[in-house]
């Protein structure tokens, strides 16, 4: 009786010890910057990522305030080119039909459609000056575009790249299961403000924005 008393409390004492260095590993990783950071930050990001990764998005500091998907085509060895495939509302209705338990499968999409998009903060306020000089100077149309870091094109690359060999896993019989190229598209529907969700629709008044890739090799994907 006395051995399995000891026994109950180390493995007690052993779970609170890893509970409370998960708890100060967390902690660490929110701190302020220090040397000592510095030279543990990359162990202590390899502990949380993914599962325990710190950051606010559960809070939704930035909300969406579009409709916003992939569509995807293949051309075939023959030259022809099927219809696009819709890659993302399957998804989304999945998550939306589970509250309690979603699927995270939308997150495959959403996540890489944000990165192609995704610019440092600062050079946005630096290209919307560049823009606001332009225009007060009488610039010509696109004397207002900057072009984007080596990491921001990176980022859109991977992205993109991201996104063309997922939409190849979702439609597995086009061109007979050997397309040759695969194309993405990008669409964002502009949605009414939340204060008039309920007006009623107009004619005409969607304004949805489509950005086409190129075309990538199937091959180089797989």
């Amino acid at each position: 009786m006395t051995r399995h008393l000891m026994t109950r409390r180390a493995v007690l004492l052993g779970g609170a010890a890893l509970l409370g260095l998960h708890f100060a590993l967390a902690a660490f990783s929110q701190a302020p910057a220090t040397p000592l950071k510095v030279q543990h930050f990359d162990k202590v990001k390899g502990y949380l990522n993914p599962y325990f990764v710190q950051n606010w998005m559960l809070f939704a500091p930035d909300p969406l305030a579009d409709d916003r998907g992939v569509l995807a085509r293949a051309r075939c060895r023959d030259g022809s080119v099927t219809e696009y495939h819709d890659v993302t509302t399957a998804y989304v209705r999945e998550a939306q039909e589970s509250r309690f338990f979603p699927s995270r499968m939308s997150r495959l999409v959403s996540a890489p459609m944000q990165s192609i998009n995704a610019t440092d903060p600062l050079l946005d306020r630096l290209r919307e000056k560049h823009r606001d000089d332009v225009a007060k100077d009488g610039g010509k149309d696109g004397a207002d575009k900057v072009r984007l870091m080596p990491e921001e094109r990176a980022a859109q690359h991977n992205a993109v790249r991201f996104l063309a060999r997922y939409s190849l896993t979702q439609m597995p019989g086009a061109c007979g299961g050997d397309p040759e190229r695969v194309q993405i598209r990008m669409y964002v529907r502009e949605l009414p403000p939340w204060s008039k969700r309920n007006a009623p629709a107009k004619a005409g008044k969607d304004t949805v924005r489509v950005q086409d890739f190129d075309w990538l090799k199937a091959g180089e994907l797989r």
